[in-house]
């Protein structure tokens, strides 16, 4: 470029020196030109062998999937213009009178691309066609933005832990891993110093981001299309457009494929199974880990060049043991009965641990022993509480370390966690005036985490059921009023409901039990969440249940207008964001029995939290509030 331009300055007229200078300007303009979110633009200069322009050539774009022709003529000063235009593969032809006719095949436009595509034109007949098969260099001289696209091919080529595409973005100039945020086990990372929340996920141009207050879902995005199913996807991390104005750290711009003329599709099935595995030297087996993903891919065309469709589906199932040690009462102590604590070889202390008679003396732990018929560290019948009795039976029985009363049961429970989610796309060129298409995807993720002690008792440990529900869909309609004036308007819909719920969650288990004064309804059953010194916890986690959800409603639309030598973009955004949170802390109430009543406050080696707990003596008890927080707002972006 800056070659020609030196000749012409030196040998042109003043009126073709213009000209060039204007060509020129137009593609520096570009370069600061406004991106497409999931599409692209293809623009070039037409020059004789000389590097004359060449006004009024004639421009077909082709896309080679769909045979989806786009008709363009040069302007004054030898460009051309397409955008939008979906991203794919295509041909350029470019004709005028008096001069040989060239074909360019071969050319990728990718996500949020300017494609760059210089003709030049030999003198001749204008029936002749010079095919070019080579590709047109792939430096990015129409784009100031910093970023990196990744192929189909690259997807599929990279190993990748549980096919998640988004720990790709990782390897992208700017980013490290994630550092502590929920997200960090889905791909999350952070963009030139940025919080990991601040990307931006697109999805086929519409917003692919979890709205909810602290990603309860485990991800920063909504939907995750398996890898096969995605044409590209682009990360950009600065000096994007205006465009994406949505956040401050990278933008994540993904697109699923199209159907084409022809049919094309595959399958999968990819697994893990712990009978692969090699024992660890010092573990005594293989923990058991199965996991089973598969699916498929398929596109084909419903009505030749005109109707397209592509689906995808794809099911993971996961097996993981999950090891555990506890502390359960032993057959003794149920009853009442803590002669155990005296034995130092089977208390853990070293010494005997002494109960005393609770409120003895005048104070929380007396100076009385416990004691009943001559038998030391023993309740009588009429000083047990019958439903502390009652939950006490409900623990397993010790099955580990040799009757000592700590760390005396080992359980290994399988958690499960299901994953199905599907895309279908539908494209539909109505003409080269007219193209939309349509698109939805649904993920649905099951865990089940089982409970050390039964589904009743419960575990404080996190255990329960959790599901997560997502729904994601785009519709677009382009529309082509002349080569120089295109619009584009898009609408877009986000749905979450990410959940996670204690087990009996809809039934009033305390109230069988015996346990008055618990709040219940629905979603809000289980046992009150107990913590017993001298043996594992029961009842509801604390934040259970949490119950989370959003809806976002996202219209957009885009209007491109070339003017002279000036490409312009214009556009609104507008989303309407709904979300809602339950998460109450201990909303069934909290119990702490630490052994104070049947001990001697300040004195080691006294009390039992068992021992409280039978003779119902609490040491401290709270509740939570139970409300649901709603938040509603609009989001109105202009560029």
């Amino acid at each position: 470029m800056t070659h020609f331009v030196r000749h012409k300055v030196l040998t042109g007229t003043p009126r073709m020196l213009r000209r060039y200078l204007g060509a020129i300007l137009i593609l520096l303009f570009a370069a600061a030109a406004f991106g497409q979110a999931d599409q692209g633009t293809v623009t070039g200069v037409v020059t004789d062998p000389t590097g004359a322009l060449i006004p009024n050539a004639q421009v077909t774009l082709t896309n080679t999937g769909t045979n989806l022709a786009l008709q363009s003529k040069t302007n004054g000063d030898g460009i051309f213009v397409f955008s939008p235009v979906k991203i794919g593969n295509y041909t350029l032809k470019v004709s005028a009178p008096g001069f040989v006719s060239v074909l360019q095949e071969h050319l990728r436009l990718n996500v949020a691309q300017r494609l760059n595509v210089p003709v030049t034109l030999k003198a001749g007949g204008s029936t002749q066609t010079v095919h070019v098969t080579t590709a047109p260099p792939l430096l990015q001289t129409q784009d100031a933005s910093l970023g990196q696209t990744v192929s189909t091919k690259t997807i599929n080529n990279t190993p990748l832990n549980g096919r998640n595409w988004v720990f790709i973005a990782q390897l992208t100039a700017g980013t490290v891993p994630g550092n502590g945020s929920r997200g960090t086990g889905t791909g999350d990372f952070s963009a030139n110093g940025q919080r990991e929340e601040q990307n931006d996920f697109i999805l086929d141009g519409v917003d692919n981001n979890t709205d909810t207050q602290d990603f309860l879902n485990g991800a920063s995005f909504v939907v995750l299309p398996p890898p096969d199913a995605l044409a590209e996807f682009r990360v950009q991390t600065s000096d994007y457009s205006a465009q994406f104005g949505h956040s401050a750290g990278a933008v994540v711009n993904a697109s699923i494929k199209s159907g084409t003329n022809h049919v094309h599709g595959d399958v999968w099935e990819y697994f893990r199974n712990s009978a692969l595995d090699a024992r660890n030297y010092f573990a005594p087996t293989v923990p058991e880990y199965r996991e089973n993903m598969f699916g498929g891919t398929l596109g084909f065309p419903i009505v030749r060049n005109k109707l397209f469709f592509f689906g995808d589906t794809q099911e993971n199932r996961i097996v993981q043991g999950k090891p555990g040690t506890f502390t359960v009462p032993t057959a003794l102590e149920r009853t009442g009965n803590f002669s155990e604590l005296l034995d130092p070889a089977l208390n853990g202390t070293g010494i005997p641990i002494q109960l005393y008679q609770p409120g003895s003396a005048g104070g929380p732990g007396g100076s009385d022993k416990l004691s009943c018929g001559g038998h030391n560290n023993v309740f009588c019948p009429s000083q047990v509480d019958s439903a502390a009795e009652k939950i006490l039976q409900l623990y397993p029985m010790p099955n580990a370390n040799n009757g000592a009363v700590y760390n005396n049961y080992v359980v290994n429970l399988n958690t499960t966690d299901n994953t199905f989610q599907y895309d279908t796309r539908v494209d539909y060129d109505m003409s080269a005036k007219d193209q939309a298409f349509a698109r939805f995807s649904y993920s649905n993720m099951h865990e089940y985490s089982p409970s050390p002690f039964g589904t009743i008792l419960d575990g404080l440990y996190g255990d329960g059921n959790f599901a997560n529900i997502a729904e994601n869909f785009a519709g677009s309609e382009t529309h082509v009023f002349n080569p120089t004036l295109v619009n584009e308007f898009r609408i877009g819909y986000n749905y979450g409901n990410f959940t996670e719920r204690q087990f009996n969650s809809n039934q009033n288990i305390s109230q069988t039990l015996g346990l008055g004064g618990i709040p219940f309804h629905p979603n809000l059953g289980g046992l009150v969440n107990t913590t017993i010194s001298g043996i594992s916890g029961f009842g509801t986690p604390p934040y259970y249940p949490t119950l989370e959800n959003e809806h976002v409603l996202e219209l957009l639309d885009n209007l491109t207008k070339i003017v002279g030598n000036h490409d312009m973009k214009f556009g609104v955004d507008f989303q309407r964001i709904n979300t809602a949170e339950l998460q109450p802390v201990y909303p069934t109430g909290a119990y702490n029995f630490n052994g104070e009543y049947t001990g001697i406050p300040g004195v080691a080696n006294t009390g039992s939290g068992i021992a409280d707990f039978l003779a119902n003596e609490m040491f401290s008890a709270n509740i939570g509030t139970y409300n649901t927080t709603n938040d509603h707002r609009w989001m109105r972006s202009a560029y």
